[in-house]
């Protein structure tokens, strides 16, 4: 799942990939437009909240992958139709590069990857998730140019791959780290391994197992 950059294009004919469109970014494009077009944007918000009402009814009901498959071809597939349809007989009445047809001509442009998320009840409607666990890169992308040379670069990747690998496994950061630096002085070179993340267990956990 991806914006509408074309560098993802490649992926539309590649073999063993279904490309998907992220329905944040085309309403993005709207809510910018509203200053613009106060009628058309607000009518294609209007629609995308209704697609949006459709998710989270979904997670409210707690349905399964079928029951969800069932509710977007049902629901969600007429809605997409008509939006569709209101885009193509709009977009010849507005201009081109006004805001309102630059949101026109994205979300119709990509609209088939838009539509694909409704194929299937594990597919998500838009890549929020992704992009809000990538976020605290984005916003540090500048200050990572002030790490001076590639040798400080590669050890901050480092540790932001450490520290990356305690949230996935629920590990407390800074307890992983006070523990590991505690006893990385006096523990065997070979079994460093230990140390990582998914495989450390606190200091009084391996007393106890007598390991």
């Amino acid at each position: 799942m991806c914006n509408g950059y074309g560098a993802y294009d490649i992926y539309e004919k590649k073999r063993g990939v279904l490309l998907l469109g992220c329905w944040a970014h085309a309403r993005r494009k709207f809510e910018q437009a509203l200053g613009n077009d106060p009628p058309r944007a607000e009518y294609a918000l209007a629609q995308i909240g209704k697609l949006y009402e459709l998710e989270r009814k979904a997670v409210s009901d707690n349905l399964t992958r079928e029951q969800i498959e069932k509710l977007r071809k049902e629901e969600a597939y007429p809605l997409l139709c008509d939006f569709e349809k209101w885009i193509d007989s709009n977009y010849p009445q507005v201009l081109p590069k006004s805001k309102i047809g630059q949101a026109m001509s994205y979300t119709y442009g990509i609209y088939q990857r838009l539509a694909r998320y409704v194929l299937d009840g594990r597919y998500r409607i838009d890549n929020n998730l992704a992009e809000n666990a990538v976020r605290p890169l984005a916003l540090g992308r500048k200050n990572y140019l002030f790490c001076s040379n590639h040798q400080s670069a590669e050890r901050t990747a480092m540790i932001y791959s450490l520290l990356g690998t305690c949230k996935i496994n629920g590990i407390n950061p800074t307890f992983w780290l006070t523990d590991v630096l505690n006893r990385i002085q006096d523990h065997s070179i070979q079994r460093l391994d230990e140390l990582l993340p998914g495989k450390w267990k606190p200091l009084e956990k391996v007393n106890k197992s007598g390991d």
